[in-house]
């Protein structure tokens, strides 16, 4: 255990004085700035208005930033390490390899996590400053979201640091992970189902197997539980699971998947060339 915070202590280190954690930063933060500056909390879409309107479209931003972030810094773990020669130094010390791989994993969680939903706590409370209603279930319930969400794609993003030998393979195949999340969240499903002629609870079913696809529904849901911007595919979703059904769904698959990719990245290191 004394090991693992070490590791844990020196990823989070290592990861602050990096550079793409201050781009993380600028984009997330500076994001909800530019919301502010725009006025959108001032303007309406669907019956959405004031800092509701502004969580709406900050969720909508996380939808397409944050899963390649994720991956990108989450694959350049391992196989950076191998690289730059810097495992053939740490297993010169008593630092068991369970430590050092859930270390680096937890370590990053803690760097990725923190900001993204820090700044959208900060945009309430500058809200709540300006007089506007805090959601405050909400947020609560969007930070669960957020974290689940960044824990999937870094399970992807270890299995895949832990399986290539070269960097750039593994960052290649980190932005076809993220390709193939945001190409299933609609486009490529709706054309199944005019083409083929596929059920649509197969399709509603295939849509569901995509963490992306999960963390917008329930962002959607929250602000609107009949989600009628999907029209009849709501009503598929709504019958097999219920809106409480559903909230609980998208908390739990993502998860347990990106718990699940991290087991068999960690299998994958143990009994792998480690240098």
């Amino acid at each position: 255990m004394k090991a693992l915070l070490l590791m844990v202590q020196t990823e989070i280190q290592e990861s602050l004085r990096a550079r793409w954690f201050f781009t993380y930063l600028f984009i997330f933060g500076g994001a909800v700035l530019l919301l502010f500056t725009l006025r959108i909390t001032e303007s309406q879409v669907m019956g959405f208005t004031g800092l509701g309107r502004l969580l709406l479209t900050y969720i909508q931003l996380a939808v397409a930033i944050l899963p390649i972030f994720v991956l990108i810094t989450m694959v350049r773990t391992v196989v950076g390490d191998k690289e730059n020669n810097v495992m053939e130094y740490l297993l010169s010390l008593p630092i068991p390899l369970a430590a050092y791989y859930w270390g680096k994993l937890l370590g990053r969680f803690v760097v990725i996590f923190i900001p993204v939903t820090l700044t959208m706590f900060a945009a309430a409370l500058w809200g709540a400053l300006k007089g506007f209603d805090v959601p405050w279930a909400l947020l609560g319930y969007y930070s669960l979201l957020l974290g689940t969400l960044s824990w999937c794609y870094m399970g992807f993003g270890i299995l895949i640091s832990t399986m290539v030998r070269r960097l750039e393979v593994g960052l290649g195949l980190g932005f076809l992970v993220w390709l193939v999340s945001l190409f299933f969240i609609d486009i490529i499903l709706i054309g199944v189902l005019i083409r083929q002629h596929v059920g649509e609870n197969t399709v509603v079913m295939l849509a569901l197997l995509n963490p992306l696809q999960d963390f917008r529904l329930a962002a959607i849901m929250l602000f609107d539980p009949e989600m009628s911007v999907l029209g009849p595919t709501a009503l598929v979703i709504q019958d097999k699971l219920g809106v409480k059904g559903f909230m609980v769904f998208a908390q739990a698959y993502p998860m347990l998947l990106g718990w699940l990719l991290s087991l068999v990245g960690y299998k994958i290191f143990k009994s792998g060339d480690l240098i």
